[in-house]
């Protein structure tokens, strides 16, 4: 069984729907009541994190597998209409206080220190936020880290307008150990291993925000920042230094728009790892 220290790390990748493979591996960390002191989470790695941390077991599961079909909480229609991908009453008022509702005390009190990571988008750099008081601020953190470019409006918070973390930090290890939390960190990502981003030169990015020239240009670098941090991942993995969860099969989940059963299929592959990966 896996050994948690006070300086132990649990590091989620985002990758929209691809983060139904984190779901299954924190589900599997409930399930064993394995708690990290200290968990970053980056889009949605910061979803499957506040359900993880306030011990919700299957909650985001319900969400991702059945609620996300049957309340359609993202559409092209949607975009259209409103400019956001996403439905942010569904998401955030009817799930997070009705449905299914969300523990916010739990969260609150759970001793683990849980940063959310987002976009600058005057600076283009990485924030990097927590919350343990406040309701609607931690909901609008939790909104600032998934904010996909193109697809939905910034959040202004602390009076400055932020976008997905994944533009500036996509896997947060660096910032683990910074922090001191370098005792085997545990990184959970949703690429299969040596997967590397295309470049992309984001001309797109100066017509959608031509007043900020840093966010467009860590849009520009983003493949960069990622492919070097997937280079770091895999150096001190090979050292074990790190250990780290990702799936094994070739990934059917795309982003977004994907069927029910895919969905399902690496939700079990990320449990079933993290079983096995227990029990090493």
């Amino acid at each position: 069984m896996i050994s948690i220290s006070k300086q132990t790390p649990l590091i989620l990748e985002g990758g929209g729907d691809r983060g139904v493979f984190t779901t299954g591996v924190l589900d599997c960390f409930l399930e064993h009541q394995i708690m990290f002191p200290y968990v970053v989470g980056v889009s949605a790695g910061g979803f499957n994190a506040v359900s993880y941390l306030s011990k919700q077991r299957g909650r985001q599961k319900k969400i991702s597998l059945d609620l996300a079909f049957q309340y359609k909480t993202s559409s092209l229609r949607k975009w259209v209409l409103t400019g956001n991908l996403l439905d942010d009453k569904i998401l955030f008022e009817d799930f997070t206080e009705r449905i299914i509702p969300f523990d916010y005390q739990t969260f609150f009190d759970n001793p683990a220190l849980c940063e959310f990571v987002t976009t600058n988008c005057l600076t283009g750099e990485a924030l990097y936020l927590h919350e343990k008081k406040n309701k609607k601020r931690l909901i609008d953190i939790i909104k600032a880290s998934g904010r996909l470019p193109f697809a939905s409006p910034m959040v202004m918070l602390d009076g400055i307008p932020m976008l997905d973390g994944g533009m500036a930090d996509s896997i947060p290890l660096e910032r683990a150990m910074r922090l001191g939390y370098t005792d085997h960190p545990v990184v959970v990502l949703t690429r299969n291993k040596g997967y590397r981003k295309p470049a992309s030169s984001y001309k797109m990015a100066k017509l959608f925000y031509p007043k900020y020239p840093k966010l467009t240009e860590a849009l520009a670098n983003r493949y960069k920042m990622y492919n070097r941090q997937l280079e770091v991942v895999e150096q001190l993995e090979s050292e074990h230094k790190i250990c780290v969860l990702r799936p094994q099969k070739e990934i059917q989940v795309k982003r977004v728009n994907n069927t029910s059963a895919n969905l399902a299929t690496l939700y079990e592959e990320g449990y079933e790892l993290a079983a096995a990966f227990l029990k090493e």
